[in-house]
């Protein structure tokens, strides 16, 4: 780990002499990178990393920029893609972009590359008012500030619902090494404008990969953000993906994280509700065998009254797969009137899988409604033992079993397209065929 550290912190000198040491960003980047090399990785010792080492994950070593940029065509990835609906896509193969198999657009709004957006003097005040400014300033945030420099930009003007959705995939093709990289995504969609955006990290190589992602979203007055993460990597690729929304007077934003793959998966998510009348929902489903290691760490800060959130994630855990949920709900003295639900629920279908789970609420306000939960159990044998009495085999009656312990959260999933590419997957993880539509 100390060595890696060591290689990153070598590397931002070079990374720095290519970049313009006069912009705006290259201050942010220097006390990022102080930062960095003053906490390092996070460890155990942390109490929101208790559950979760990256001395495994740290062991490689990973290159900070390929040797190769990477040849890729459409046929490489279209099993990735939401294929059966029209969208805007921006697409990064080893770090890089490749404008060939991307469609982004400047007409009425921008949807495009951060790279762009931070050297180009007419994005000057967008980076300069959001960039940075709702990021968390630890070791590993920190990181991804230090290096950013690659990865979406979207800014939704006034008053635009946004024709089709906004795909944002990142793809890593290395041959014969191990690479890291640090994608950054800021996004902002101002007052009354609705989006669609699904995120994808997704590694065609059988080497090890670390990606360390960063999001800043601002979710403005009356706007409306719909949010999906698709994570069902290889086993040889990790991902620390952090995630930061800040939201405005009547914004709704909402959330579906869907975890399957990858050998370590950590999911920071934060929301900052700064006004009132804003509503946040958050859905993860997770699904892991063999020694996946999946954990979702969640805040939902409640600042201003007569605002809601709702947190559903559900986990099913096999062979010796870890999973951790550490959700916690923050609601100040002034947030009065807040209605906040929180729920994790989990089903081990092997003695030797564990979910660590400690779902929070810490309430400052007297006048709100309030609830949190979690359960851990396995299937019911009386159920499974009613489906093959009428016929149905274990295996397929397990299947229909886990596909309804996940299907509450599947049905608050509206684009149908995504819907059927989950139902999809969780088939496959489940190894079986279901014969209807979910």
């Amino acid at each position: 780990m100390s060595n890696l550290k060591e290689k990153i912190l070598s590397s931002f000198l070079a990374f720095e002499n290519e970049k313009d040491v006069d912009s705006y960003v290259h201050s942010i980047r220097s006390k990022a990178i102080k930062k960095f090399e003053s906490e390092g990785f996070p460890t155990k010792k942390l109490e929101s990393w208790k559950y979760t080492s990256l001395k495994r994950t740290l062991r490689y070593d990973y290159k900070l920029f390929p040797s190769k940029k990477g040849t890729i065509d459409f046929k490489d990835i279209q099993d990735y893609l939401i294929n059966d609906i029209e969208s805007y896509k921006i697409v990064f193969v080893n770090g890089k972009y490749y404008s060939n198999l991307s469609e982004t657009t400047h007409e009425g709004m921008d949807i495009c590359i951060l790279s762009s957006a931070l050297t180009q003097s007419k994005y000057d005040l967008i980076i300069e008012n959001y960039f940075d400014k709702i990021s968390k300033k630890d070791g590993i945030t920190s990181l991804n500030t230090a290096f950013s420099h690659e990865g979406a930009y979207i800014h939704i003007p006034k008053n635009i619902q946004v024709d089709k959705p906004i795909q944002i995939l990142h793809f890593s093709t290395g041959e014969n090494e191990s690479l890291m990289f640090q994608p950054r995504n800021l996004i902002v969609v101002d007052e009354n404008s609705q989006v669609e955006i699904i995120e994808r990290c997704q590694s065609i190589t059988n080497n090890n990969v670390l990606v360390n992602s960063v999001s800043e979203i601002y979710v403005n007055k009356k706007s409306n953000v719909k949010h999906y993460k698709i994570q069902n990597d290889k086993k040889s690729s990790s991902l620390i993906d952090n995630t930061f929304v800040s939201q405005e007077h009547s914004s709704s934003y909402n959330l579906h994280t869907f975890s399957f793959g990858g050998d370590l998966t950590r999911n920071n998510l934060n929301i900052f509700q700064n006004d009132q009348r804003i509503e946040s929902t958050i859905n993860g489903i997770t699904i892991i065998d063999d020694k996946q290691h999946v954990d979702h760490n969640t805040l939902i800060h409640h600042k201003e009254p007569n605002c809601t959130s709702h947190q559903d994630y559900k986990g099913i855990y096999g062979g010796r797969s870890v999973g951790v949920f550490n959700g916690r709900v923050l609601v100040e003295k002034e947030a009065q009137k807040t209605n906040a639900f929180q729920a994790n629920n989990n089903v081990l279908i092997s003695d030797k899988a564990s979910i660590n789970t400690k779902p929070q609420l810490e309430i400052f306000a007297d006048d709100v409604r309030c609830s949190h939960g979690c359960t851990i159990g396995q299937l019911d044998n009386n159920a499974l033992f009613y489906l093959r009495s009428r016929g149905i085999p274990e295996k397929e009656a397990t299947a229909l079993m886990m596909f309804g312990f996940a299907n509450k959260v599947l049905t608050s999933v509206q684009n149908q397209e995504i819907k059927s590419m989950i139902s999809k997957i969780i088939a496959y993880k489940l190894a079986v065929k279901i014969g209807f539509d979910l």
